[in-house]
């Protein structure tokens, strides 16, 4: 079962543990816990570069964010700048993006943060020293030139980091891939508590591969549901940019079987979304919580995004939610 799996801000209305079979009728009522506060009042809507207070005593914030393409100025591929697909940009260029991006990161005030599209060690370093609120931080570096990979950055202690890249995948038609960029596993010491996320990025559609987004998304359901199952007293999350929407076979994949829920059900379609893809808004960028302890805070999940698109000179929106551990 779902121990404590939605959590409201109105702390005399918790939801406790229910069966799997009640998961949408508590979604529903976590839902109407997040649209009301508790004297009745409709909370606000997103405001675009702005996020809310956390909403409940020993919350923990987690947030994802794809960065969008950020290459430290070494060409490492040969092939850089221009039409070629490793950008090199000056000095001044990259320490521009760097401060841009630090700060919408910041703004989040978030103590866990899924990073995607990091070249390499000297870009999340950057951004590391213009947040001193995340002090921890781990790359998930798949070591091939030109990657952009995934990361971690935390307010709390990392006490050990695995990855899952090299695990054999089978797409629909019998044929084997890999994920496309690691698949990153961190464990987390918050004020005692435990704390496991899996920073993700899937297979994107530009010279699509659907089977391989599929085949990393059945692949993820099965990981994180083990890891979860392995550490029963562990808050367990997973997000990033997968790439598809609510309703596609990824995603599909990853709720099957009720391990994994995705947070932002319980909020309005036309606040979820994260990427405007040929004048269309899409929601592909997301936070899941695990079966296990602890506690999503419902109506906590935002996308947080500037204007009418993305977020710190990124394409994407940012995402976040609250989440109680088990203590």
């Amino acid at each position: 079962m779902f121990q404590s799996l939605v959590r409201s801000p109105c702390r005399a209305a918790r939801v406790g543990a229910f069966r799997p079979t009640l998961v949408r009728a508590g979604l529903v009522f976590g839902l109407l816990l997040g649209l009301i506060g508790c004297e009745g009042r409709q909370l606000d809507g997103d405001s675009p570069g702005t996020s809310p207070e956390h909403t409940d005593e020993g919350a923990v914030r987690i947030a994802a964010f794809n960065v969008h393409r950020l290459f430290d100025t070494v060409c490492d591929s040969g092939s850089c700048g221009g039409s070629n697909y490793e950008a090199l940009p000056t000095s001044n260029a990259f320490e521009a993006q760097v401060g841009k991006l630090a700060t919408a990161i910041a703004s989040l005030d978030a103590d866990v943060v899924m990073l995607a599209e990091i070249e390499t060690q000297a870009g999340l370093d950057a951004l590391q020293a213009r947040l001193p609120k995340l002090p921890h931080g781990v790359l998930g570096e798949t070591g091939e030139p030109a990657s952009v990979d995934v990361a971690v950055l935390s307010a709390h202690p990392i006490t050990a980091v695995h990855g899952h890249r090299e695990r054999v995948l089978v797409r629909p038609d019998g044929t084997t891939t890999r994920f496309s960029r690691e698949l990153l596993e961190v464990h987390l010491d918050v004020d005692g508590a435990e704390v496991i996320v899996f920073a993700a990025h899937f297979r994107s559609k530009v010279n699509d591969d659907p089977g391989r987004r599929l085949a990393e998304a059945e692949a993820t359901r099965d990981i994180v549901a083990r890891v979860a199952a392995q550490s029963p007293r562990a808050l367990v999350v997973m997000g990033g940019d997968l790439n598809d929407v609510p309703g596609s076979e990824p995603l599909v994949a990853l709720e099957r079987g009720g391990d994994l829920l995705r947070v932002a059900s319980d909020r309005p379609d036309d606040q979820a979304w994260t990427y405007v893809y040929s004048g269309q808004r899409q929601a592909i960028d997301h936070l899941y919580l695990a079966r296990g302890a602890g506690a999503y805070v419902a109506g906590s999940f935002r996308a947080t995004r500037e204007g009418s698109s993305g977020f710190g000179g990124s394409d994407h929106a940012a995402v976040h939610a609250d989440f109680v551990p088990a203590r």
